[in-house]
């Protein structure tokens, strides 16, 4: 069969490539007697495929039933599906056929099936082995004829690894994997599932068509949907009965979103982190930017002498660079004269006609240190002195705690 005509038989909307893959390889394994095991997030459609496999597969005729695993208490579900004699259990006054034996010949779907319980999956891999089981209080050997199709919102394999799923039954199920996409990963189907779902409840209680503004229609595709094509439905409903604007705007759809909490794409402030460490790394980081800025500046400057011959032509921003630099070096104590660096303008001169730049320095040189120690000490030093040796108010300035600086001036002897 078609994949247009899977879909147009099951009432399946959308043409993005994961869904039409899904649905392919739900083709292909139909026709055989295979165990699958469906994957996806809640309200994601999972039910469907299974009714697609049993519709298309040679059981068509026989019984399906569904089966919510997460839903039968933990005493009473091996009961449930493989049947009890009479006096089992307190209040097992008759014996009771179970879902398997009730089944027989047809398809069982095992909706979250992560949720079973460990004895009960000893019993469901027997029954996928060799089709046998045996009923509660019974000692004889039963046989069933029933095709298995488990499903899941939860990563089975994790569940393997954390000892809550059997690993043998996670492989003997997982034949043939099938993963239903999420909604958020179908954003072409989104508006396609919201027109089909609107059209029809506004049909149900007789109401005029709902239409969304363009505006509204982005919101509508750009939310992510964690309740999937179930929450989608449920708002298509709620807007045809409750609105009485039949043009939903972005504000008026957006009451019917729920906020998500917890979800957000955003960079999260790491709050546990140890404080002290962290603004240690910010001080180291903020000297390396420095220095890099510092030497990017230099570089410039000397690029720029090269090529004119030693003379610098941009006199104005690298004077002002030079000044900079040259401030940011702790000059001897003994050394009262403010330095200050000119770069001044070209002037002719009588034996030729080319531009020169004179630089004069006021000052006798000194080499920069590059030492991160050095770099921060000065930093601290100069916090110090800017507050007039206030601790608290020079730890604010850097961006660590006043401990911190209290330790950092001990450690290097300030």
């Amino acid at each position: 069969m078609e994949i247009q005509e899977i879909k147009q038989r099951f009432g399946i909307i959308g043409n993005s490539p994961l869904l039409t893959r899904a649905i392919n390889i739900a083709n292909q394994v139909s026709p055989t007697d295979i165990s699958v095991l469906i994957t996806g997030e809640s309200g994601s459609g999972k039910e469907v495929f299974s009714h697609i496999i049993h519709q298309m597969s040679p059981r068509k005729h026989g019984p399906f039933i569904a089966v919510n695993c997460g839903a039968i208490p933990e005493g009473t579900i091996d009961s449930e599906l493989f049947g009890h004699e009479k006096g089992a259990y307190t209040g097992a006054v008759g014996e009771r056929k179970g879902y398997f034996e009730t089944v027989n010949g047809g398809t069982i779907f095992l909706d979250e099936i992560a949720e079973m319980p460990l004895g009960t999956q000893a019993r469901l891999l027997r029954v996928l082995e060799s089709g046998q089981y045996i009923r509660v209080g019974s000692s004889k050997v039963e046989k069933t004829n029933v095709r298995v199709i488990a499903a899941t919102n939860v990563d089975v394999y994790d569940a393997v690894k954390a000892g809550k799923f059997r690993e043998d039954l996670y492989y003997r199920l997982n034949t043939v994997p099938l993963r239903i996409p999420p909604l958020r990963d179908r954003k072409e189907d989104i508006f396609l599932l919201f027109r089909k779902f609107t059209s029809d409840f506004t049909d149900k209680y007789r109401t005029p068509p709902i239409q969304l503004d363009e505006d509204a229609q982005q919101v509508l595709i750009n939310y992510t949907w964690p309740g999937n094509v179930r929450q989608l439905k449920n708002m298509a409903e709620q807007l045809a009965v409750l609105e009485r604007d039949r043009i939903i705007t972005a504000a008026t759809l957006l009451t019917y979103i729920p906020h998500e909490t917890g979800r957000s794409n955003l960079p999260m402030r790491l709050d546990n982190q140890p404080k002290e460490d962290f603004s240690e790394r910010d001080i180291l980081y903020k000297v390396l930017f420095d220095m890099k800025r510092d030497m990017v500046e230099l570089k410039k400057l000397v690029a720029d002498m090269i090529e004119h011959g030693g003379v610098s032509t941009n006199y104005q921003n690298h004077s002002q660079t030079l000044n900079q630099l040259y401030r940011d070096i702790e000059l001897p104590q003994n050394n009262h004269k403010e330095t200050q660096f000119t770069l001044q303008q070209p002037v002719n001169t009588s034996n030729n006609n080319a531009d020169a730049y004179n630089i004069t320095q006021e000052a006798e040189e000194v080499e920069e240190s590059l030492s991160l120690v050095d770099k921060e000490s000065d930093l601290i030093r100069k916090a110090l002195k800017k507050h007039k040796g206030k601790r608290k108010l020079a730890a604010n300035e850097l961006g660590i705690s006043e401990r911190t600086l209290y330790r950092k001036i001990k450690e290097l002897n300030l």
